[in-house]
């Protein structure tokens, strides 16, 4: 995920237990399945997938298990493993494609309380970081990572809004995280399965793997 350093890439992965308004979070089946998906499917040789996480939908609440997550990849890279990576999945029921989220701001402004009860209103993610108009950007290139799985013939686009609710309060630290040690982040936000299916959805998770190593 990166020009420098290791040829071998190792992703972590996350997504997201259910929420308000959905009853089944799809990131929940495809993180839970994507071992045994990319282990049939066969992967790059210069990628790993590494941890496979489904994190509760809750902001502060769930803080510890994903700087958990994250941490997890900086020691494996002082083991001597690889570059490493973080994709987090999560779902925006009201969408008809892939979305990959070049940014996340330092806002949270719950719509709804979060699966621990938490509904924060114009409150930084990180207070130290200022305002919370602050925004941080991925490093890795979202432009051409969309118009590679375009030419797979997926519908995805570039997004620069991942919302104000969990999904951007996840991303927002794990690009802080990503700056501060090295490595990288990207959200992808996917549709309902009654948008487009599990196993559409699966591919596309696999293809996005193998366009990631293409780039490393």
């Amino acid at each position: 995920m990166g020009s420098e350093g290791p040829s071998v890439v190792t992703v972590h992965v996350t997504g997201f237990k259910k929420f308000h308004g959905v009853a089944e979070n799809p990131t929940e089946k495809i993180v839970s399945n994507l071992k045994s998906f990319v282990e049939k499917k066969g992967l790059p040789k210069n990628l790993v997938l590494g941890s496979c996480t489904v994190l509760e939908t809750a902001g502060q609440g769930a803080h510890g298990t994903l700087y958990k997550v994250l941490e997890s990849a900086i020691a494996e890279r002082e083991n001597g493993s690889s570059a490493q990576g973080q994709i987090h999945f999560g779902v925006n029921s009201g969408a008809t494609r892939f979305a990959l989220e070049n940014q996340a701001v330092n806002e949270a402004t719950f719509r709804c309380p979060d699966e621990l009860g938490w509904k924060p209103q114009r409150v930084p993610i990180v207070p130290s970081d200022g305002a919370i108009s602050r925004t941080r950007e991925t490093t890795l290139p979202v432009n051409e990572l969309t118009k590679s799985l375009r030419k797979t013939g997926y519908d995805v686009m570039p997004s620069d809004d991942a919302g104000r609710f969990v999904c951007n309060y996840v991303y927002y630290h794990s690009l802080r995280f990503a700056e501060q040690h090295g490595i990288k982040s990207l959200f992808v936000h996917v549709p309902l399965f009654l948008t487009i299916d599990e196993e559409v959805q699966m591919h596309f998770v696999a293809s996005l793997l193998e366009a990631l190593a293409v780039l490393n």
